[in-house]
């Protein structure tokens, strides 16, 4: 067998390995995209039902259930721009909150994502503040508590008050901005004989892990940030082993979903000690407590709690942080290795749209951006590769020269390149400064909620799943889902003839095994790349025909990278 027959079977077999065997890994470490928000059925788009969506969204006898269960407990309204809910004033907890802005599908009727739900109801959620029992006395978890009115707003705050046998009375007073933030201010006053122990606490109960896949790329579970570090390393599994627990001044704690967040922020002056812990039926709580002080009688004693409770967006993550409020509560974001790229990126793309109103347009522009300030450098990329291809056949003539002497041949080369002035790296460059700038897309589709349910043109309603319109199933007209490792899109097809067209611009390879793999390679790609987010292929798609322009355009002015190597 031949050196390129070698070739051609070595390549066809990591090519097989790429298709088959990518699938198996991707989840866990690059999921490819959200689940598909519509499908094509009789050539009419549907949305598709979220069956991790909140239960009460489509069953009315579990909205009954929620209901009765709201009713049973008296309650203080909350009413803002961004959520709507109640205070269960029976253990002074936030446990009912929807989020106005944001819908569970991208159907016009869906409801809006409900984050909190009282104990007792499908997928219990909510937040409790109080004080631990160290010889105070406080108000009982069923201690039925006194609002000063009966509706939180910006600007209309709410205090709730308690009382004890003791003399101790107890408040809780809570304010929330338009955006996701409640402020939460926790009093003692002491009214009896002695002198008595204060130790302030806050929890946020879940029934249930997370319905948001973990992967490697992206954290979804328990999260803190204690030390000046950000802790993404505990999850569900590691509490169910055993309590998780940190002491620190400083930071916050809670549960991160994909979108969504709450968090405990306690007094950053404090010190606090907190912690992640499992309960029956797979609840999940995490919680933090104060150092105690003691409160002789006749003062009182206050602590501040902040708890976010909302949609991850980055402009508002990043105000709270930059503010002082809650230090790194933009890390709940995990934008990973590349966050000194990403969010600047993330920001310039932001910006398009808002002036577009269409991120697909804006992704567009962004690649037109990218490939305008990279241009000098495919200029010398293709000057390089001019010089690289006049010696080549120099080259042979050494390789063949040199064939027993693999150390001399290389001495050999590394002087030819010195002498014809050839850097055989030059030409990585603009694929090495494209690689972060691709992760960096890929990881603001996979993570920001600004990407979420985002539509760009005609079928796709979302820029963050994989194209639903295939010619698998004739575009819809078969009545049959294919699995999504042969669902190749339209627009997944129209990125492996972009990369076609753009291999055959570049210089034919000496090597004939070379080029067969060249011409394979474009619809493997296609394959590999089918499952991911519509807006990473818009992007890619865009780049190889900003490519194919440059190619002409440089070809024109280097027309030796067309013309055969000389013999």
């Amino acid at each position: 067998m031949n050196k390129d027959n070698k070739n051609f079977i070595l390549f066809a077999v990591i090519a097989a390995l790429i298709l088959f065997g990518w699938p198996l890994i991707q989840n866990k470490f690059f999921p490819t995209a959200n689940p598909p928000v519509t499908k094509i059925e009789d050539g009419k788009t549907k949305v598709l039902p979220k069956p991790e969506a909140d239960p009460t969204a489509d069953s009315p006898a579990a909205i009954r259930n929620r209901a009765v269960v709201l009713r049973e407990t008296p309650r203080v309204q909350i009413d803002t721009p961004t959520m709507h809910g109640s205070i269960n004033l029976r253990g002074a907890r936030i446990d009912d909150l929807v989020l106005k802005n944001y819908k569970e599908t991208v159907a016009k009727d869906s409801p809006p994502v409900r984050l909190l739900s009282p104990a007792g109801a499908p997928d219990a959620y909510f937040a409790g503040f109080g004080w631990r029992d160290d010889g105070l006395a406080p108000p009982a978890a069923d201690t039925v508590w006194t609002a000063s009115s009966q509706l939180l707003a910006p600007g209309k705050p709410v205090t709730l008050t308690a009382a004890n046998a003791k003399g101790q009375r107890f408040a809780i007073e809570l304010s929330v901005d338009d955006g996701y933030m409640f402020n939460v201010k926790q009093t003692v006053a002491n009214g009896g004989a002695g002198a008595v122990p204060v130790a302030a606490y806050g929890l946020v109960n879940r029934a249930g892990v997370s319905k948001d896949p973990d992967s490697w790329t992206i954290h979804v579970g328990p999260m803190s940030v204690h030390n000046d570090q950000a802790d993404y390393g505990v999850d569900y599994d590691d509490v169910d082993e055993g309590n998780k627990k940190f002491s620190t001044t400083g930071g916050w704690l809670g549960f991160v979903d994909k979108y969504w967040l709450t968090a405990l922020i306690p007094d950053q002056a404090r010190p606090f000690d907190g912690q992640f812990r499992a309960g029956a039926n797979k609840a999940y709580q995490g919680d933090y407590t104060s150092n105690a002080q003691l409160l002789q009688p006749g003062r009182q004693i206050s602590q501040t709690t902040r708890f976010f409770a909302g949609a991850k967006e980055v402009r508002l993550l990043d105000k709270y942080t930059d503010s002082g409020i809650a230090p790194r509560l933009d890390y709940a974001l995990d934008w990973g290795w590349f966050r000194l790229i990403e969010k600047p990126i993330f920001y310039y793309l932001d910006w398009l749209f808002t002036h577009l109103g269409n991120f697909g347009v804006a992704i567009i522009l962004l690649t037109l951006t990218i490939r305008l300030l990279m241009f000098p450098i495919a200029q010398r990329q293709f000057k390089s590769m001019a010089n690289m291809r006049a010696v080549q056949p120099k080259m042979k003539a050494i390789q063949e020269r040199y064939k027993d002497d693999k150390a001399r041949m290389q001495q050999e080369i590394m002087a030819l390149y010195k002498t014809e002035k050839v850097n055989p790296l030059a030409g990585c460059a603009p694929t090495l400064l494209q690689i972060p700038i691709f992760y960096a897309l890929y990881k603001m589709l996979m993570l920001t909620i600004e990407m979420r349910h985002q539509p760009f043109v005609g079928w796709i309603k979302d820029l963050s799943a994989p194209d639903p319109l295939t010619p698998v199933n004739l575009f819809g007209l078969l009545a049959f889902t294919p699995p999504s490792f042969l669902a190749i899109g339209i627009v997944p097809i129209l990125l492996g003839i972009s990369m076609y067209f753009q291999f055959k611009l570049n210089p034919a390879p000496m090597d004939d095994a070379q080029k067969q793999i060249f011409a394979l390679m474009p619809w493997v790609l296609m394959f590999v790349m089918a499952p991911f987010a519509v807006g990473l292929q818009i992007y890619w798609i865009t780049s190889n025909v900003l490519t194919i322009l440059q190619q002409k355009l440089l070809y024109a002015r280097h027309p030796g990278l067309k013309e055969a190597p000389a013999k």
